[in-house]
């Protein structure tokens, strides 16, 4: 009867360290997790505004002239330059420095009408067409997302620490308990067996 109050004991006191670990888990994650997120949508806003404002001073909006519409079947077949519904050109236009350039490009709007309309198009510092830069609002999406992203995975840390806790306490519980178990006699509990 003594080895079954003491295995009861040390149940109890290892039921006890798990809720400690349990606790100590939520009290570390309460401002752990809201810090990470804000650290990680902090860098993302900050790293990602400075790249809208290299953007906006490497890339200018240009008039171009529609020379022809890239075919259809070339759009459709996974070109890289034709990004959602933009409607891809070929278009001439000027470079910085003046030199003639030729090529496909994505109109900023769709253009009115065939060969021969203007339309506005990005270009970089060498007068070869790019996206558009990235809006604020648009960097500003990525950033909470990225924020998000840093609040889950401290969250996820957190968790993953404490089950890997839990999980050695619940091993080490019941080595505890097979070696109570062997070292009990080996006819305890049976009827007729005087014990």
């Amino acid at each position: 009867m003594g080895a079954v109050r003491g295995v009861r004991r040390w149940w109890r006191t290892a039921d006890r360290r798990e809720a400690r670990v349990t606790l100590g888990a939520l009290l570390l994650l309460v401002p752990v997790a809201p810090a990470a997120g804000w650290a990680g949508g902090a860098l993302a806003d900050a790293s990602l505004h400075r790249e809208v404002r290299a953007q906006q001073e490497e890339r200018r909006a240009t008039d171009a002239v529609v020379v022809d519409r890239v075919p259809e079947a070339r759009r459709s077949a996974g070109d890289p330059d034709a990004v959602g519904e933009r409607t891809m050109v070929v278009a001439a236009w000027r470079a910085p420095d003046g030199t003639p350039r030729s090529g496909e490009a994505a109109p900023v709007s769709a253009p009115g009408g065939g060969p021969g309309a203007q339309v506005r198009i990005w270009t970089d510092r060498d007068g070869l067409p790019v996206p558009p830069p990235m809006k604020a609002r648009t960097a500003r999406t990525h950033a909470l997302l990225g924020g998000a992203g840093a609040f889950l995975l401290a969250v996820g840390c957190v968790e993953a620490g404490r089950r890997l806790a839990v999980a050695r306490m619940v091993r080490r519980r019941y080595a505890h308990l097979d070696r109570e178990w062997a070292e009990a006699d080996q006819d305890w509990g049976r009827a007729g067996t005087g014990g």
